[in-house]
């Protein structure tokens, strides 16, 4: 399946969760295998091949990096919300336009010198990604990149990361 037949299959969803948000839904193509299949592959083929572990942002990353990291035999880390995790983590506090959140990983996910690419769904104004790329930092990885199934130009998120990011959508 190519990359417009994919992205055919998300939907817009106009004002969710509040107003004025147009919501990305990718549940149809995680619903169609042969999608899913595709868009898993498509998205591997992006990493950078010295990856040793994929970096996955709650909660729709956590899919599609299941999902990869299986075609590169690499390893997957989580980062979560605070308090969501049950051994200890670090943290890393950002800033977004309405106010304020926080990322987190175990503290022993990643090791200094492990070479880690950052995945998710959406990279819409770049906080969270950037906010994940700074925890990594701070756990002693090395930032390959990013990679996202789709960014939302407008919005302009490529700007507030520090490594090469790429979509596919």
């Amino acid at each position: 399946m190519t990359v417009d037949q994919i992205s055919r299959l998300i939907r817009t969803v106009a004002n969710f969760p509040k107003p004025g948000v147009n919501f990305k839904d990718i549940t149809p193509v995680l619903e169609n295998s042969e999608a899913f299949r595709a868009l898993s592959k498509h998205l591997a083929e992006k990493v950078n091949p010295q990856t040793d572990k994929l970096v996955a942002i709650e909660s729709r990353g956590f899919i599609l990096g299941a999902a990869v990291a299986q075609h590169l035999s690499c390893g997957l880390v989580i980062v979560r919300k605070p308090g969501k995790l049950p051994r200890e983590t670090i943290r890393e506090d950002y800033v977004l336009e309405y106010g304020s959140d926080s990322v987190e990983i175990h503290k022993d996910s990643l090791k200094p010198g492990d070479r880690v690419t950052i995945i998710d769904d959406v990279l819409a104004t770049g906080g969270t990604a950037s906010a994940v790329e700074k925890l990594c930092e701070k756990a002693g990885a090395q930032v390959l990149g990013s990679i996202f199934m789709m960014s939302i130009e407008s919005l302009d998120g490529k700007s507030k990361l520090t490594y090469p990011n790429q979509s596919l959508l």
